[in-house]
This record gives C-alpha cells, structure tokens and sequence, in this order.
C-alpha cells in the first residue's frame, strides 16, 4: 500500500471522487489531507469523514498566519478533537512569500505548537527560507513533541534533523533532475524517519514536472527513492507505512476503530 503523507485534495482541479478514485486505481490506501486555515480545516476533516482512507491535518498555514484570531482559535481546537484528525498543521514559517510579518507567523507556530502538546498530536511543520528560525523555535518549544518536517526543504541541516529525531517527508521535487542536494539527503536519512507525501496539487513528479500533482502520482515518489536507496518498492512501502503509524498515532486508533 502506498501513502500520501500530505495532500492538498481541495487545492486540485478535479473532484475528490475522481481524485480519490484515481488514486485507489493506483494503489494509494492512506491519503493525509492537510488544512491550511480554518475553513479549509474544516473541510478537511469533512472529506476524511465521506471517504475511510482520506485523514486530515488541521491549522493554520504561515501564509494564513494574522487570519488566526481568538475565535478561529477556538474553532481550530474543536476540529482537532475529532478522532480522524491526526495533527496540527500545517504550520511553520514562509519567509520566501512573507505574507505576513515573521513576529506574526512566529506566534501562529508558537501556538499551533502549543495546541499539539495540549492534545498528544504530531505536528506538520512548513518552512520555507527559513531554516534556522524554524529550528530555533522548534528547539524551544517542540521538546517531546512528534515533529513532521513536510516537503524537507532543508538538506543541509539533515544531520541535526535526524539528531533530533523529526520525520522528514519528500515530495514530487525530490525527482527533479536539480535537486541533488535533496537526493543526498534521501540517501542518507534513516529509513525509520522517512515520509513520502505529493504536496498535490503541486510538485508532480517527473515527468509530469509543471503539470498538476494529485495523490495518485505518489507512487512514483516511492519508485524514485527505492532507487535512491537500493530498496524494492514493496520493501520501501512497508517501512513508510509503519513510520506513517508511528508518527500519527490516532490514525492506528481510527483504522482500528474503524471509525
């Protein structure tokens, strides 16, 4: 069984019965849809309630960062209650698009990072241009929490990453024929930390390079760092799908309860 650590269903172009129908065809059984702000939080764990293999993530994407208000917050908890919510996030810094000043996003990932400890949940962190703040502010207030470093952006920080023991997750761009630091890095990261997701709808693997991604694709993530590694893509999944219970531990308790 392949997974899709983390999607974007509501950001694709076409329907999630087509999404999701597409992906079944292709072997995918987990999809982890990620909320980026309370709305589409919200319609995250919907979709997790309509189709068993789709779960969500809940939070506040950086880029939505001054949207969290008090009374987003408290919507925002209510959705992290539900069983088939598996973590908070995502949620980090963005200092390429800076959409809102870093003090903002700063507290946004302080909170966010708050509400997972409060609730035992994993956290699903974005950074982007922002490696040492995100590492400075997950070294003082992430101690103890699951940590899940989506679309790994930071290659050269591997070593301290895995140090501190954070799941590293890779996307479609890992195929890209430039991205020989992140293939580096994917040799490298030990396999009990290693995630595999599409970021759909974007960084579609090549060769479907500059056209949409959707969860369906992630296969050929898989088939690429079997490669890198020297792995049959069967050995490769199951090690995948026993980090993806490890690291998101509701998600065991949802499937089991077949809730």
């Amino acid at each position: 069984m392949f997974i899709d650590c983390h999607t974007h269903l509501d950001y694709c172009r076409e329907e999630p019965d087509q999404l999701l129908e597409r992906a079944r065809a292709a072997g995918v059984g987990i999809i982890i849809q990620s909320g980026t702000d309370l709305e589409r939080s919200k319609y995250s764990l919907a979709l997790a309630g309509l189709y068993p293999e789709v779960f969500a993530t809940v939070g506040f994407h950086p880029h939505e960062a001054g949207h969290l208000t008090p009374e987003s917050r408290t919507g925002l908890e209510l959705l992290a209650m539900a069983l088939r919510v598996v973590a908070i996030g995502e949620t980090g810094f963005d200092f390429y698009h800076d959409h809102w000043p870093h003090a903002v996003q700063e507290e946004a990932f302080r909170y966010q990072l708050d509400l997972a400890r409060r609730l035992g949940l994993p956290v699903v962190v974005h950074t982007r241009d922002a490696a040492e703040r995100t590492l400075e502010v997950l070294a003082e207030a992430a101690a103890g929490l699951t940590v899940v470093l989506h679309c790994f952006p930071l290659p050269d920080r591997l070593d301290e990453v895995v140090e501190r023991g954070y799941y590293v997750s890779f996307a479609g761009n890992l195929t890209y024929k430039n991205a020989i630091a992140l293939q580096a890095a994917a040799r490298r990261v030990p396999l009990e930390l290693l995630l595999l997701e599409t970021d759909a709808p974007w960084l579609a693997p090549a060769p479907w390079r500059g056209r949409p991604n959707s969860p369906a694709l992630v296969p050929h993530v898989y088939e690429f760092m079997a490669r890198l590694r020297g792995l049959s893509v069967e050995e490769l999944a199951g090690q995948v799908e026993a980090n993806v219970l490890r690291a998101f531990p509701r998600l065991t308790v949802a499937l089991e309860s077949g809730t």
